[in-house]
Protein backbone atom coordinates (compact mmCIF):
# COMPACT_ATOMS: atom_id res chain seq x y z
CA UNK A 1 0.00 0.00 0.00
CA UNK A 2 1.51 3.54 -1.23
CA UNK A 3 -0.37 6.77 0.19
CA UNK A 4 1.13 9.58 -2.31
CA UNK A 5 -0.61 13.63 -3.65
CA UNK A 6 -3.32 12.34 -0.91
CA UNK A 7 -4.81 8.94 -2.47
CA UNK A 8 -3.88 5.03 -1.47
CA UNK A 9 -2.66 3.23 -4.03
CA UNK A 10 -1.74 -0.37 -4.63
CA UNK A 11 1.79 -1.61 -4.33
CA UNK A 12 2.12 -2.65 -7.93
CA UNK A 13 2.63 1.48 -8.83
CA UNK A 14 5.27 1.64 -6.82
CA UNK A 15 7.76 1.87 -9.85
CA UNK A 16 5.44 4.18 -11.68
CA UNK A 17 5.79 6.72 -9.05
CA UNK A 18 9.05 6.30 -8.33
CA UNK A 19 10.25 7.36 -12.23
CA UNK A 20 8.52 10.72 -11.78
CA UNK A 21 9.05 10.81 -7.77
CA UNK A 22 12.17 13.12 -8.50
CA UNK A 23 10.81 15.38 -10.37
CA UNK A 24 7.53 16.06 -8.14
CA UNK A 25 9.82 16.60 -5.29
CA UNK A 26 11.89 19.26 -6.93
CA UNK A 27 8.45 20.99 -8.11
CA UNK A 28 7.17 21.23 -4.52
CA UNK A 29 10.34 22.36 -3.23
CA UNK A 30 10.64 25.23 -5.48
CA UNK A 31 7.12 26.54 -4.91
CA UNK A 32 8.18 27.23 -1.34
CA UNK A 33 7.94 25.93 2.46
CA UNK A 34 5.53 24.16 3.94
CA UNK A 35 4.63 26.99 6.90
CA UNK A 36 4.75 25.34 10.78
CA UNK A 37 1.74 27.01 11.13
CA UNK A 38 0.16 25.43 9.13
CA UNK A 39 0.86 22.18 9.81
CA UNK A 40 0.81 22.78 13.66
CA UNK A 41 -2.94 24.05 13.01
CA UNK A 42 -3.62 21.13 10.73
CA UNK A 43 -2.07 18.48 13.40
CA UNK A 44 -4.72 20.48 16.22
CA UNK A 45 -7.54 19.53 14.02
CA UNK A 46 -6.56 15.84 14.06
CA UNK A 47 -5.98 15.73 17.25
CA UNK A 48 -9.29 16.71 18.20
CA UNK A 49 -10.82 13.83 15.41
CA UNK A 50 -8.65 11.46 17.41
CA UNK A 51 -10.50 12.44 21.36
CA UNK A 52 -13.53 12.48 19.60
CA UNK A 53 -13.36 8.39 18.34
CA UNK A 54 -12.62 9.06 14.82
CA UNK A 55 -10.13 6.19 15.08
CA UNK A 56 -11.32 3.70 17.40
CA UNK A 57 -12.94 1.71 14.84
CA UNK A 58 -9.79 1.33 13.30
CA UNK A 59 -8.01 0.13 16.55
CA UNK A 60 -10.52 -2.23 17.65
CA UNK A 61 -10.12 -4.09 14.25
CA UNK A 62 -6.54 -4.08 14.71
CA UNK A 63 -6.52 -5.10 18.23
CA UNK A 64 -3.24 -3.10 18.99
CA UNK A 65 -1.86 -3.53 22.15
CA UNK A 66 -2.81 -0.68 24.23
CA UNK A 67 -4.36 1.27 22.47
CA UNK A 68 -6.07 3.95 24.67
CA UNK A 69 -1.96 4.55 25.79
CA UNK A 70 -1.32 5.35 22.17
CA UNK A 71 -4.34 6.85 21.21
CA UNK A 72 -3.67 9.39 24.31
CA UNK A 73 -0.40 9.72 23.55
CA UNK A 74 -1.03 10.56 19.73
CA UNK A 75 -3.49 13.51 21.04
CA UNK A 76 -1.25 15.19 23.46
CA UNK A 77 1.73 14.51 20.66
CA UNK A 78 -0.57 16.48 18.18
CA UNK A 79 -1.67 19.19 20.30
CA UNK A 80 -0.89 23.19 19.38
CA UNK A 81 0.25 23.90 22.32
CA UNK A 82 2.49 20.72 22.41
CA UNK A 83 3.82 21.16 18.89
CA UNK A 84 4.47 25.37 19.35
CA UNK A 85 6.21 24.79 22.59
CA UNK A 86 8.35 22.18 20.91
CA UNK A 87 9.28 24.52 17.87
CA UNK A 88 10.27 27.39 20.22
CA UNK A 89 11.89 25.22 22.64
CA UNK A 90 13.99 23.58 20.32
CA UNK A 91 14.34 26.07 17.36
CA UNK A 92 13.92 29.25 19.13
CA UNK A 93 10.96 31.33 19.59
CA UNK A 94 9.99 33.16 16.16
CA UNK A 95 13.03 31.14 14.64
CA UNK A 96 10.15 30.96 11.57
CA UNK A 97 10.78 34.48 10.54
CA UNK A 98 14.10 35.64 9.17
CA UNK A 99 16.21 37.55 11.65
CA UNK A 100 18.31 40.72 10.83
CA UNK A 101 21.41 40.23 12.81
CA UNK A 102 24.34 42.60 13.23
CA UNK A 103 27.49 40.19 13.59
CA UNK A 104 30.21 42.08 16.93
CA UNK A 105 33.78 42.61 15.62
CA UNK A 106 33.36 42.87 11.58
CA UNK A 107 33.26 45.13 8.97
CA UNK A 108 29.87 46.87 8.84
CA UNK A 109 27.43 44.37 7.42
CA UNK A 110 23.71 43.09 7.87
CA UNK A 111 23.06 39.10 7.91
CA UNK A 112 19.63 37.65 7.38
CA UNK A 113 19.69 34.55 9.10
CA UNK A 114 16.93 31.94 8.24
CA UNK A 115 16.07 28.18 9.82
CA UNK A 116 14.84 26.26 7.14
CA UNK A 117 13.83 22.60 6.13
CA UNK A 118 16.73 20.26 5.22
CA UNK A 119 15.09 19.54 1.89
CA UNK A 120 13.47 15.86 1.68
CA UNK A 121 13.73 13.65 4.49
CA UNK A 122 13.25 9.60 3.92
CA UNK A 123 12.26 8.03 7.04
CA UNK A 124 13.29 4.27 7.68
CA UNK A 125 10.94 3.44 10.73
CA UNK A 126 10.99 1.21 13.05
CA UNK A 127 7.78 -1.32 13.85
CA UNK A 128 8.51 -1.96 18.40
CA UNK A 129 5.99 0.87 18.61
CA UNK A 130 2.73 1.00 16.77
CA UNK A 131 2.17 4.27 14.87
CA UNK A 132 6.15 5.56 15.91
CA UNK A 133 6.34 5.79 11.67
CA UNK A 134 3.56 8.86 11.96
CA UNK A 135 5.51 10.31 14.75
CA UNK A 136 8.20 10.59 12.65
CA UNK A 137 6.53 12.43 9.59
CA UNK A 138 5.10 14.65 12.34
CA UNK A 139 8.37 15.89 13.03
CA UNK A 140 9.71 16.25 8.71
CA UNK A 141 6.41 17.59 7.81
CA UNK A 142 6.79 20.49 11.23
CA UNK A 143 10.19 21.42 9.92
CA UNK A 144 8.54 21.88 6.63
CA UNK A 145 10.26 18.78 5.00
CA UNK A 146 9.21 16.27 2.35
CA UNK A 147 9.01 13.24 3.62
CA UNK A 148 9.30 9.76 2.49
CA UNK A 149 8.88 6.86 4.53
CA UNK A 150 9.38 3.43 4.46
CA UNK A 151 6.88 1.57 6.89
CA UNK A 152 8.36 -1.49 9.19
CA UNK A 153 6.86 -4.87 7.83
CA UNK A 154 4.84 -4.57 11.56
CA UNK A 155 3.17 -1.89 10.96
CA UNK A 156 -0.67 -2.36 11.74
CA UNK A 157 -1.64 0.46 9.28
CA UNK A 158 -2.44 3.03 11.71
CA UNK A 159 0.46 5.44 10.52
CA UNK A 160 -0.73 5.23 6.82
CA UNK A 161 -4.13 6.25 8.47
CA UNK A 162 -3.30 8.80 10.59
CA UNK A 163 -1.11 10.83 7.75
CA UNK A 164 -4.19 9.83 5.27
CA UNK A 165 -6.56 12.09 7.26
CA UNK A 166 -4.45 14.70 8.00
CA UNK A 167 -3.47 14.94 4.31
CA UNK A 168 -7.96 15.33 4.01
CA UNK A 169 -7.86 18.25 6.96
CA UNK A 170 -5.50 20.32 5.17
CA UNK A 171 -4.64 19.07 1.32
CA UNK A 172 -1.69 21.17 1.13
CA UNK A 173 0.09 18.63 3.25
CA UNK A 174 -0.24 16.13 0.32
CA UNK A 175 3.07 16.73 -1.74
CA UNK A 176 5.02 16.90 1.37
CA UNK A 177 4.28 13.10 2.24
CA UNK A 178 4.56 9.81 0.36
CA UNK A 179 4.01 6.09 1.95
CA UNK A 180 5.83 3.08 0.95
CA UNK A 181 5.32 -0.29 2.45
CA UNK A 182 8.42 -1.75 0.47
CA UNK A 183 10.12 -4.56 2.19
CA UNK A 184 13.74 -3.78 4.13
CA UNK A 185 14.91 -6.35 1.72
CA UNK A 186 14.43 -4.52 -1.49
CA UNK A 187 17.75 -2.28 -1.16
CA UNK A 188 17.41 -1.02 -4.97
CA UNK A 189 13.86 0.61 -4.10
CA UNK A 190 15.30 2.17 -0.97
CA UNK A 191 18.47 3.35 -2.77
CA UNK A 192 16.08 5.26 -5.26
CA UNK A 193 14.15 6.84 -2.38
CA UNK A 194 17.72 7.62 -0.66
CA UNK A 195 19.20 9.10 -3.58
CA UNK A 196 16.61 12.10 -3.57
CA UNK A 197 17.10 12.57 0.12
CA UNK A 198 18.84 15.17 2.24
CA UNK A 199 18.76 13.05 5.66
CA UNK A 200 18.31 9.94 6.32
CA UNK A 201 16.02 9.28 9.45
CA UNK A 202 16.77 5.75 10.86
CA UNK A 203 15.17 4.34 13.58
CA UNK A 204 16.22 0.83 14.81
CA UNK A 205 19.77 -1.30 15.96
CA UNK A 206 23.02 -1.46 14.20
CA UNK A 207 22.00 -3.89 12.02
CA UNK A 208 19.50 -1.21 10.08
CA UNK A 209 22.00 1.84 10.52
CA UNK A 210 25.30 -0.56 8.97
CA UNK A 211 22.51 -1.74 6.17
CA UNK A 212 21.49 1.77 5.32
CA UNK A 213 25.50 3.30 5.48
CA UNK A 214 26.08 1.26 2.60
CA UNK A 215 23.22 2.51 0.02
CA UNK A 216 23.51 6.15 1.66
CA UNK A 217 24.83 8.68 -1.11
CA UNK A 218 27.71 10.68 -0.04
CA UNK A 219 26.34 13.73 2.01
CA UNK A 220 23.55 12.87 2.76
CA UNK A 221 22.84 14.14 6.61
CA UNK A 222 22.24 10.51 8.30
CA UNK A 223 20.20 10.74 11.62
CA UNK A 224 20.27 7.88 13.77
CA UNK A 225 17.39 7.18 16.58
CA UNK A 226 19.13 3.36 17.59
CA UNK A 227 18.22 0.89 19.65
CA UNK A 228 19.35 1.59 23.25
CA UNK A 229 19.41 -0.52 26.41
CA UNK A 230 17.16 0.85 29.32
CA UNK A 231 18.08 -0.16 32.90
CA UNK A 232 17.58 -0.04 36.65
CA UNK A 233 20.41 0.95 39.32
CA UNK A 234 18.98 0.02 42.65
CA UNK A 235 20.93 1.63 45.68
CA UNK A 236 18.49 1.09 48.80
CA UNK A 237 14.88 2.85 48.85
CA UNK A 238 12.86 5.74 49.02
CA UNK A 239 9.26 3.97 49.16
CA UNK A 240 10.10 0.46 48.12
CA UNK A 241 6.75 -0.54 47.92
CA UNK A 242 6.08 2.29 45.28
CA UNK A 243 9.57 2.18 43.89
CA UNK A 244 8.91 -2.20 42.73
CA UNK A 245 5.32 -1.92 42.18
CA UNK A 246 6.38 0.71 39.69
CA UNK A 247 9.38 -1.24 38.37
CA UNK A 248 7.20 -4.39 37.76
CA UNK A 249 4.25 -2.01 36.11
CA UNK A 250 6.97 -0.83 33.69
CA UNK A 251 8.39 -4.36 33.06
CA UNK A 252 5.42 -5.93 32.19
CA UNK A 253 3.55 -3.26 30.69
CA UNK A 254 6.24 -2.46 28.19
CA UNK A 255 6.90 -6.14 27.38
CA UNK A 256 10.46 -4.56 27.03
CA UNK A 257 9.96 -4.13 23.87
CA UNK A 258 11.25 -0.14 24.03
CA UNK A 259 14.45 1.65 24.21
CA UNK A 260 13.69 2.90 27.45
CA UNK A 261 12.44 -0.39 29.11
CA UNK A 262 14.41 -1.93 31.81
CA UNK A 263 16.30 -4.70 30.76
CA UNK A 264 18.81 -5.46 33.56
CA UNK A 265 18.62 -4.16 37.34
CA UNK A 266 21.78 -3.42 38.63
CA UNK A 267 22.27 -3.98 42.55
CA UNK A 268 24.47 -1.65 44.14
CA UNK A 269 26.20 -4.92 46.27
CA UNK A 270 29.22 -7.05 45.68
CA UNK A 271 27.35 -9.77 47.91
CA UNK A 272 25.56 -12.38 45.63
CA UNK A 273 23.45 -13.29 48.25
CA UNK A 274 21.71 -10.10 48.55
CA UNK A 275 20.83 -9.55 44.89
CA UNK A 276 19.24 -13.29 45.08
CA UNK A 277 17.63 -11.69 48.08
CA UNK A 278 16.25 -8.95 46.08
CA UNK A 279 14.81 -11.32 43.32
CA UNK A 280 13.07 -13.25 45.65
CA UNK A 281 11.50 -10.06 47.21
CA UNK A 282 10.70 -8.85 43.81
CA UNK A 283 9.28 -11.77 42.19
CA UNK A 284 5.98 -11.44 43.22
CA UNK A 285 5.54 -7.96 42.09
CA UNK A 286 6.32 -8.77 38.43
CA UNK A 287 3.86 -12.05 38.99
CA UNK A 288 1.42 -9.31 40.20
CA UNK A 289 1.89 -7.27 37.63
CA UNK A 290 2.05 -9.63 34.77
CA UNK A 291 -1.56 -10.68 35.79
CA UNK A 292 -2.56 -7.21 35.35
CA UNK A 293 -1.39 -6.59 32.29
CA UNK A 294 -2.02 -10.18 30.90
CA UNK A 295 -2.74 -9.85 27.36
CA UNK A 296 -6.82 -10.88 26.21
CA UNK A 297 -5.25 -11.37 22.42
CA UNK A 298 -4.12 -14.55 21.41
CA UNK A 299 -2.31 -13.83 18.88
CA UNK A 300 -0.05 -11.65 21.04
CA UNK A 301 0.33 -14.65 23.47
CA UNK A 302 1.42 -16.80 20.93
CA UNK A 303 4.18 -14.76 19.38
CA UNK A 304 5.14 -13.95 23.07
CA UNK A 305 5.60 -17.46 23.36
CA UNK A 306 7.46 -18.15 20.08
CA UNK A 307 9.59 -15.41 20.81
CA UNK A 308 10.75 -17.49 24.16
CA UNK A 309 11.37 -20.66 22.93
CA UNK A 310 13.51 -18.86 19.83
CA UNK A 311 16.00 -17.51 22.41
CA UNK A 312 16.36 -20.58 23.71
CA UNK A 313 16.68 -22.38 20.60
CA UNK A 314 19.70 -19.40 19.67
CA UNK A 315 21.07 -19.90 22.84
CA UNK A 316 20.93 -23.55 22.54
CA UNK A 317 23.02 -23.27 18.99
CA UNK A 318 25.07 -20.78 20.01
CA UNK A 319 28.97 -21.53 19.85
CA UNK A 320 29.27 -18.83 22.26
CA UNK A 321 29.35 -19.35 25.90
CA UNK A 322 26.60 -18.45 27.78
CA UNK A 323 27.09 -17.29 31.67
CA UNK A 324 25.54 -19.32 33.90
CA UNK A 325 22.90 -17.57 36.18
CA UNK A 326 20.24 -18.61 39.05
CA UNK A 327 16.78 -18.47 37.67
CA UNK A 328 14.22 -17.37 39.96
CA UNK A 329 10.80 -18.45 38.11
CA UNK A 330 7.26 -16.89 38.17
CA UNK A 331 4.35 -16.86 36.75
CA UNK A 332 4.09 -14.45 33.87
CA UNK A 333 7.35 -13.74 34.62
CA UNK A 334 11.47 -14.39 36.03
CA UNK A 335 14.43 -12.51 37.13
CA UNK A 336 17.82 -14.48 36.20
CA UNK A 337 20.97 -13.44 38.19
CA UNK A 338 23.89 -13.33 36.18
CA UNK A 339 27.56 -13.01 37.55
CA UNK A 340 28.81 -10.43 34.78
CA UNK A 341 28.43 -6.78 35.33
CA UNK A 342 27.52 -5.98 31.41
CA UNK A 343 24.27 -3.98 30.12
CA UNK A 344 22.56 -6.25 27.90
CA UNK A 345 19.10 -7.04 26.21
CA UNK A 346 16.94 -9.14 28.22
CA UNK A 347 15.08 -11.89 26.93
CA UNK A 348 11.85 -9.73 27.50
CA UNK A 349 8.52 -10.23 28.00
CA UNK A 350 8.75 -9.60 32.21
CA UNK A 351 12.30 -11.35 32.11
CA UNK A 352 14.72 -9.38 33.59
CA UNK A 353 18.55 -10.01 34.20
CA UNK A 354 19.79 -8.98 37.32
CA UNK A 355 23.48 -8.34 37.98
CA UNK A 356 25.89 -6.85 40.87
CA UNK A 357 27.48 -3.48 40.11
CA UNK A 358 28.71 -1.36 42.82
CA UNK A 359 28.61 2.27 42.96
CA UNK A 360 32.56 2.73 42.12
CA UNK A 361 32.37 0.69 39.36
CA UNK A 362 29.29 1.81 37.79
CA UNK A 363 30.99 4.72 35.94
CA UNK A 364 33.73 2.53 33.83
CA UNK A 365 31.01 -0.26 33.01
CA UNK A 366 28.55 2.04 31.61
CA UNK A 367 31.18 3.82 29.26
CA UNK A 368 31.78 0.68 28.23
CA UNK A 369 27.94 0.24 26.51
CA UNK A 370 28.11 4.17 25.73
CA UNK A 371 26.09 3.51 22.05
CA UNK A 372 23.39 1.93 23.90
CA UNK A 373 22.45 4.49 26.77
CA UNK A 374 19.53 5.87 26.99
CA UNK A 375 17.08 6.17 29.86
CA UNK A 376 17.84 4.77 33.49
CA UNK A 377 15.04 3.99 36.13
CA UNK A 378 16.85 5.04 39.72
CA UNK A 379 16.04 4.05 42.87
CA UNK A 380 17.77 4.51 45.89
CA UNK A 381 18.48 6.87 49.36
CA UNK A 382 17.18 10.27 48.95
CA UNK A 383 20.40 11.28 50.16
CA UNK A 384 21.89 9.16 47.33
CA UNK A 385 19.92 10.29 44.52
CA UNK A 386 21.71 13.83 43.45
CA UNK A 387 24.91 11.70 43.43
CA UNK A 388 24.38 8.92 41.61
CA UNK A 389 22.34 10.97 38.97
CA UNK A 390 25.07 13.14 38.61
CA UNK A 391 27.44 9.78 38.19
CA UNK A 392 24.74 8.54 35.35
CA UNK A 393 24.45 11.78 33.80
CA UNK A 394 28.24 11.67 33.18
CA UNK A 395 27.87 8.30 31.76
CA UNK A 396 26.22 9.38 29.27
CA UNK A 397 22.61 8.72 29.89
CA UNK A 398 20.32 10.99 28.73
CA UNK A 399 17.15 10.07 30.77
CA UNK A 400 17.33 9.80 34.55
CA UNK A 401 13.92 8.69 35.42
CA UNK A 402 12.10 6.98 38.45
CA UNK A 403 11.30 3.16 37.73
CA UNK A 404 7.60 3.28 36.88
CA UNK A 405 8.07 6.69 34.33
CA UNK A 406 11.22 5.19 32.75
CA UNK A 407 9.00 4.69 29.36
CA UNK A 408 6.93 8.18 29.90
CA UNK A 409 7.00 10.71 27.68
CA UNK A 410 6.54 14.29 28.15
CA UNK A 411 6.58 17.68 26.01
CA UNK A 412 9.97 19.37 24.48
CA UNK A 413 11.47 15.65 25.30
CA UNK A 414 14.76 15.28 23.83
CA UNK A 415 15.24 11.80 21.14
CA UNK A 416 18.41 10.04 22.85
CA UNK A 417 19.59 13.27 23.94
CA UNK A 418 19.15 15.53 21.33
CA UNK A 419 16.66 17.61 19.69
CA UNK A 420 15.56 16.66 16.30
CA UNK A 421 13.85 19.39 15.26
CA UNK A 422 17.75 20.44 14.70
CA UNK A 423 18.69 18.03 12.81
CA UNK A 424 15.52 18.22 10.84
CA UNK A 425 16.66 21.88 9.77
CA UNK A 426 19.52 23.82 8.53
CA UNK A 427 20.87 27.55 8.59
CA UNK A 428 20.65 29.60 6.11
CA UNK A 429 22.98 33.19 6.40
CA UNK A 430 22.23 35.87 3.72
CA UNK A 431 24.36 38.78 3.63
CA UNK A 432 21.63 41.86 2.50
CA UNK A 433 24.73 44.64 2.90
CA UNK A 434 27.93 45.73 2.84
CA UNK A 435 29.73 49.70 3.44
CA UNK A 436 32.86 49.79 0.98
Amino acid sequence: MILAGGRILDTDRQEELLDTLEDRINRTREQGELSPQTVIEAADRLGTLIAEGAFDSFLEDWKLEGAEHYKNQIIQALDRKSLTYRWERELGSGSWIPQREQPPFENPTEIVTRVMPLGTLLHIAAGNVDGLPAFSVAEGLLTGNVNLLKLPQADHGLSIEILRRWIEIEPRLADYLYVFDTPSSDVVTLKRLADMADGIVVWGGEAAVSAVRRFAPTGARLIEWGHKLGFVYLSGYTDKERELTGLANHIQSTRQLLCSSCQTIFIDTEEEEEAAAFCREFLPYLEASARRYASQDLSVTAEVTLRRYSQELEKALSDEAVPTGRVFQGDGGSLTLLPDEELELSPMFGNCLVKRLPHRRLFQQLRRHKGCLQTAGLICLAEKRAELTELLARSGVVRIMHPGDMSAGFCGEAHDGEYPLRRYTRIVHTQISREP
